[in-house]
């Protein structure tokens, strides 16, 4: 089989039987087809191709030309996923990428709001929301329930208007890997997701987008992309630095979480993490701005 082909194949295979999400298959697609790329260009054009030599040579051509660790780390995952698939599809004898390693990522503490920027955050969007404007009152709930369940964008926007229980103030999520959980959430989120819903028909019509909680002005299902553009526009204007997407509320509402005494493995649930560990990191923000705090507020610091 052919390399391009391969990657199709493969691809396939991340959706339909291991429920990758869509954006995850894009990111696997470019940095294989990356791959690809390299090994034609070396002569390489069947899977047969593909050994140990090859892969390291392909992770250094990329570490000279300036790529981060993390983005290393992220093809050497995809091209040890690939071979990993292919012996054990029995499409090659052995799976060639066992022994590589990229280097170890760096890692970068998230960017978290704090308390008084969020407030001003939500203040902003519910003057808007005062309007009536559908699209205004429908932004308000996006960032209420984002910053009350943790929600990654990808869950928010595939939101069904059953997923949500505004008698019990909990949402049910389809997480990564096609794992379902229950997220709770606050009255406050609980209002602005009422006011919406009373609202919503002013933007949905029938053309598919019936049972999305969330639709954009043509009336489809909301896409990321347009809440990524909110979010943006909100952050701009807050200071501080590092990313201004969905994943910056979702980074603060458990690093608030954990600042407000939540046990660390429910954090862990809420937020859909697989291994503690990744949880964990928002245990280092709160110690991180605890020491900022105390630096910035203690006399003998």
């Amino acid at each position: 089989m052919d390399l391009h082909s391969t990657v199709d194949a493969f691809a396939q295979h991340l959706v339909a039987e291991r429920g990758f999400s869509a954006h995850t298959v894009r990111s696997y697609r470019s940095d294989l087809s990356q791959l690809v790329d390299f090994a034609n260009a070396r002569g390489a054009r069947q899977v047969g191709d593909l050994d140990l030599e090859l892969l390291r040579d392909w992770l250094w051509r990329s570490s000279q030309d300036g790529l981060a660790k993390s983005t290393l780390a992220r093809r050497a995952a995809a091209a040890r996923s690939l071979t990993a698939w292919l012996s054990r599809t029995a499409t090659t004898p052995t799976d060639a990428a066992t022994r590589l390693r990229a280097p170890k990522s760096e890692h970068h503490l998230p960017r978290v709001l704090t308390r008084d920027q969020m407030a001003q955050i939500l203040q902003r969007v519910s003057d808007r929301a005062t309007t009536g404007d559908p699209v205004a009152v429908r932004d308000l709930a996006i960032i209420e329930l984002l910053y009350a369940s943790a929600l990654r964008v990808s869950e928010l926007t595939g939101l069904g208007i059953g997923d949500v229980d505004l008698g019990r103030l909990t949402v049910r999520v389809l997480g990564k890997g096609s794992k379902e959980r229950v997220v709770p959430f606050g009255i406050p989120a609980k209002v602005a997701i009422n006011d919406y819903i009373a609202v919503r028909h002013a933007l949905a019509d029938d053309s598919g987008a019936a049972a999305a909680l969330f639709v954009g002005a043509r009336g489809k299902r909301l896409s990321s992309r347009t809440v990524y553009e909110l979010v943006s526009q909100l952050l701009a204007t807050v200071p501080g630095s590092g990313p201004a997407g969905p994943h910056t509320l979702r980074h603060t509402a458990a690093t608030h979480l954990l600042d407000g005494g939540a046990d660390l493995r429910a954090v862990q649930e809420m937020l859909g993490h697989a291994s503690l560990g990744t949880t964990q990191l928002y245990t280092h923000v709160s110690t991180e701005r605890l020491k900022e705090s105390y630096r910035t507020a203690h006399p003998r610091a």
